[in-house]
């Protein structure tokens, strides 16, 4: 019963439509009738504006790193980040904006910087790396996720392996749209880098 619960909570509190909520409260804006759609950092940040991209970004991060830390809380023994993939797919799949969320890459961000903040480290850095050469966050999330499997399996942590697959099949699948553009030419870079 306790561990249900804290699934609830995970995936409640990464359905936290931070995004949406920036947009509403402090622009007047439904970010979802904007750029992308989504309600995620990257089209808070070319909607909102970079303020709120970066408040966005720590909000979804944060939200994605606090789940982790659920299960002592409520002494339940299990790896954080079978309560952390909760918070990713509450982002996902947000209830309280009928299942429309954002992306999950910075939810994810933060639930690996809750397992393992090494690894998370290497994977930001890669990320930068990445977006630094070619100026697209689709690409450079994809990268990441994919680098996050090879790096749970030098690592040796299954469990987290098994759900990086999991959520690097998840960002490959919403970054669908974003990988046809880039291969047109046509997905928006970033300007900020």
């Amino acid at each position: 019963m306790t561990l249900f619960l804290v699934i609830i909570l995970s995936y409640l509190i990464g359905a936290i439509p931070s995004g949406y909520l920036i947009g509403k409260l402090f622009f007047k804006k439904d970010i979802r009738q904007y750029g992308s759609g989504n309600t995620g950092a990257t089209n808070s940040f070319r909607v909102l504006g970079k303020p709120a991209g970066f408040a966005v970004t720590f909000f979804d991060i944060f939200k994605g790193f606090i789940v982790v830390f659920l299960p002592p809380l409520f002494n339940v023994e299990i790896h954080g980040v079978l309560i952390g993939i909760f918070a990713i797919l509450g982002h996902v799949f947000p209830i309280y904006l009928k299942f429309r969320g954002g992306k999950a890459v910075a939810t994810s961000a933060g639930v690996l910087l809750g397992v393992n903040p090494i690894l998370c480290l290497v994977l930001i850095s890669i990320f930068f790396a990445i977006l630094y050469l070619t100026k697209y966050v689709s690409l450079s999330s994809i990268i990441a996720g994919i680098c996050c499997v090879i790096g749970s399996f030098f690592i040796r942590d299954y469990i987290l392996l098994f759900i990086s697959m999991a959520v690097a099949l998840l960002l490959i699948v919403r970054h669908t749209s974003n990988i046809k553009r880039i291969i047109k030419g046509t997905e928006p870079k970033i300007k900020w880098m």
